[in-house]
């Protein structure tokens, strides 16, 4: 079991880019982990600066989404601005193995963490035997 980057166009898929599900706006791709333990896949996300209330995660047809803005409000106005503070954005494909109804997710400090549990159908079962 997998989650597959969505906004990374597959090598072996005929795709042109602007099919990728990416948005005209300019984002930064947040760093992620994804492991697996026995029983979830756990995805962790490096999401500097953002806070609760600007963090969006969705499943939708398939297509886990992990959105999160910085509040860009400030003291004062600069009198000058080498950079701005890029909105996160990333999309993974996930599969049917996941169960999409008790997905977790928690931040602190701007490390968002995400359990996916496996559902039951893929997770192994012991059968007894009866005699």
């Amino acid at each position: 079991m997998s989650a597959i980057e969505k906004t990374v166009p597959d090598a072996d898929a005929p795709t042109a880019a602007h099919e990728l599900t990416r948005q005209t706006e300019r984002y930064a791709l947040p760093p992620v982990d994804i492991y697996e333990e026995a029983d979830r896949l756990v995805v962790v996300a490096d999401l500097p600066g953002v806070t609760k209330d600007g963090l969006t995660v969705e499943v939708e047809q398939g297509i886990l989404t992990i959105e999160g803005r910085v509040d860009r409000s400030e003291a004062a106005e600069p009198l000058r601005r080498e950079f701005t503070l890029t909105p996160f954005f990333r999309q993974f494909r996930i599969t049917e193995a996941v169960d999409r109804n008790r997905i977790k997710a928690s931040l602190r400090n701007g490390v968002l963490r995400l359990e996916l549990p496996k559902s039951e159908a893929v997770l192994p079962r012991r059968i007894p035997v009866e005699c």
